[in-house]
């Protein structure tokens, strides 16, 4: 199967003992591209550093919503100068967390409108978190980020930038059909990670099976997220197949075409 893994911190120390056995491991599993996002500063220099390493690692840089507070005057032009490697395909991980409130939300609409601005400046697509008080699947956190998408693809078009036709992922979706099919008409992609495959996912299988396959593209979110049946282990992108298979499944065709359709989405946002 030809798999990517569009979302995977490979970067963190949770692979430092075995990196390059992890990455072997998703080259034999049939992987061709793996996306390492940043969350700080500093991750995203270690992301654009890990993706110079191999031919299949390519790297996003952004600030988290949980880590807001890091932001300062600096970030922008420091991300910018980071954004120069041709490594680096995406501005990201960047968003709305308002489970974990580490920082207040005002702030992180306000560092989320920073980086919008400058992928846009860039031309290069948003990948983002977007997660809910309390893990609901709707609410104050969707409501906020597509009013700010809205905005945001709005003057793209306006300017007639190319960007408007792959603004980006909304990644590891486990929101409503309605918030997947708004980011879709805006023309985001629609990000699908280990839980999809979970015994108890029963709604979040269905909103995978109603969106159209040309917006889905797969995701471990490594070392988080392990697909059944590694629940609660540490996720590898090797185990991405088993996101693909589970789509290929809700979707009634065969694993190696989903894997191939999800691929050509990916290339087609990240530009690979």
């Amino acid at each position: 199967m030809n798999l990517s893994d569009t979302h995977c911190h490979l970067d963190l120390n949770r692979f430092d003992d075995d990196r390059d056995e992890v990455i072997a491991r998703a080259q034999e599993a049939g992987l061709t591209r793996i996306l390492i996002p940043g969350i700080t500063l500093a991750s995203s220099r270690a992301a654009v550093k890990l993706a110079n390493s191999h031919p299949m690692l390519f790297a996003a840089v952004g600030v988290h919503p949980n880590d807001a507070l890091t932001w300062d005057e600096a970030a922008r032009g420091n991300l910018r100068n980071l954004a120069q490697s041709p490594r680096v395909n995406a501005i990201g991980e960047i968003g709305l967390d308002y489970y974990r409130d580490h920082a207040p939300h005002d702030l992180q609409r306000r560092i989320l409108k920073e980086q919008l601005s400058l992928a846009a400046e860039l031309g290069l697509p948003v990948v983002l978190h977007l997660r809910e008080e309390d893990d609901a699947d709707s609410g104050l956190a969707a409501a906020d980020l597509l009013e700010m998408l809205e905005a945001w693809v709005a003057d793209l078009k306006s300017r007639n930038d190319p960007l408007a036709e792959r603004p980006g992922v909304l990644h590891s979706f486990g929101g409503t059909l309605e918030t997947a099919q708004q980011a879709i008409r805006l023309g985001f992609y629609i990000g699908v990670t280990g839980p999809v495959t979970f015994k108890n996912a029963a709604k979040r299988q269905q909103v995978v099976a109603a969106l159209p396959l040309e917006r889905l593209l797969t995701e471990t979110d490594a070392p988080f997220l392990a697909p059944h049946p590694h629940r609660g282990k540490r996720n590898e992108p090797a185990y991405v197949h088993l996101v693909a298979e589970k789509i290929a499944e809700l979707h009634t065709l065969a694993a190696a075409r989903a894997a191939e359709i999800t691929s050509a989405n990916a290339a087609r946002l990240f530009n690979w």
